[in-house]
């Protein structure tokens, strides 16, 4: 079959691999019909995760048609359309059993490379380093789906793949970031980054009873697609003004009530010094990521507030306003999206007209092109904020 594979940084290849087997009583083997590149997986394209090998199969935002189940897998049958959650879970271990998935106990075999960066390992997860298990992705012809009994969710007859494929990860994820949000009526609630997180995040905000929802972004298109389509109430573009200021300005000096951080480890600055002090130290391997939102959303936020993170950081950051955090009360929530708790209630939602997350699609391409669509998604060419191949 074909797939993408990792080949180092900014080098991606669609290549002929062996075609997926099935290895564990519980497993599925899935005809991929539609996959996504997602920013986070850009991590991987621009080098910063590391355990990554030469040959690994990228994609982790997919769904298609079953061709195939393990004994042990009852609830689903060959020709069953289904969508796969990013993060992968056995539904039976102590995290599973208080939903919270994406710290499954039993999915990463390789929890001990984990454990050696983190201190204790998170789930495994499918085409993202073999830190998260060595588990090949879905950006392929077919893919392997370990725990299909408990993970891969049907999708109902009628329904357009682009219309369920991001209940795989974005959709949750952004959810899940404004649910952490605990938003009350009256609430106004920051995003930082408007990319199909950030979109999502305002899109949930607004579902959750959001009064005011303030997208922070660079890029027009983004901040454009964030009020016209998502419910962002306002925008700051902030190459344009200082995002302290425009905060402070419109909310009356207080501050949100919550803020997101919707960007993670590569975030970019305003200011070309700051800007430069993160990638520097980044070069030194001093730092892993770079955490500019996340300092900007904790110095916005009220007090009291609340900071809810589901941007991507995958090691240590530097000049974390730590003073400011706990002088002013503020609480952080953060992880991985828990997606399997999320996907059937979202999907009510997509089948109840609430809400259609193809809006975030702004490019459709084959596979075969997809080294082409992680450079235009990467240097945000053509206003590219969502690609979806097609194998």
């Amino acid at each position: 079959m074909k797939a993408t594979c990792w080949h180092g940084k900014h080098d991606m290849r669609v290549e002929n691999v062996p075609d997926p087997v099935i290895m564990n009583q519980r497993d599925a083997i899935v005809r991929v019909t539609a996959t996504a590149i997602c920013g986070s997986d850009l991590h991987l394209y621009n080098g910063f995760i590391p355990t990554m090998k030469k040959g690994d199969i990228m994609g982790h935002e997919f769904m298609g048609e079953v061709v195939d189940v393990g004994p042990d897998v009852k609830n689903l049958k060959v020709g069953d359309r289904v969508v796969v959650p990013f993060a992968i879970a056995c539904g039976n271990c102590l995290a599973c059993e208080a939903k919270m998935y994406s710290l499954c106990e039993n999915s990463n075999p390789n929890a001990w490379l984990a454990e050696k960066i983190m201190g204790h390992s998170p789930a495994g997860a499918f085409g993202y380093s073999h830190m998260l298990g060595g588990f090949a992705g879905g950006q392929a012809e077919y893919a392997r789906v370990p725990f299909a009994d408990f993970g891969a969710l049907k999708v109902p007859a009628g329904m357009a793949d682009e219309q369920a494929l991001f209940l795989s990860d974005v959709f949750p994820t952004g959810y899940m970031a404004a649910e952490m949000c605990d938003i009350e009526p009256g609430d106004t609630i920051a995003v930082w980054g408007c990319g199909p997180v950030g979109q999502f995040a305002i899109a949930s905000a607004k579902m959750l009873g959001a009064a005011r929802i303030i997208a922070i972004d660079r890029f027009a298109d983004r901040l454009a697609m964030a009020a016209s389509k998502a419910g962002a109430t306002d925008t700051i573009d902030y190459e344009d003004r200082d995002v302290f200021d425009a905060l402070k300005e419109l909310t009356g000096g207080v501050g949100p009530d919550a803020c997101i951080d919707a960007v993670g480890m590569e975030a970019h600055a305003a200011h070309p010094a700051l800007f430069a002090y993160d990638r520097f130290k980044q070069a030194l391997m001093l730092e892993s990521d770079r955490p500019i939102a996340l300092r900007e959303a904790i110095m916005a936020c009220r007090n009291g507030g609340t900071v809810s993170v589901i941007g991507v950081y995958g090691g240590f950051i530097d000049k974390f306003p730590m003073g400011s955090f706990m002088n002013r009360s503020l609480t952080m929530k953060t992880g991985q999206c828990h997606v399997q708790r999320y996907m059937k209630p979202l999907l009510a939602r997509i089948e109840n007209g609430e809400i259609d997350p193809s809006f975030i699609i702004t490019h459709r391409m084959r596979l075969d092109d997809a080294p082409d669509g992680y450079k235009m998604f990467a240097k945000k060419q053509d206003d590219c904020l969502k690609v979806v191949l097609t194998p």
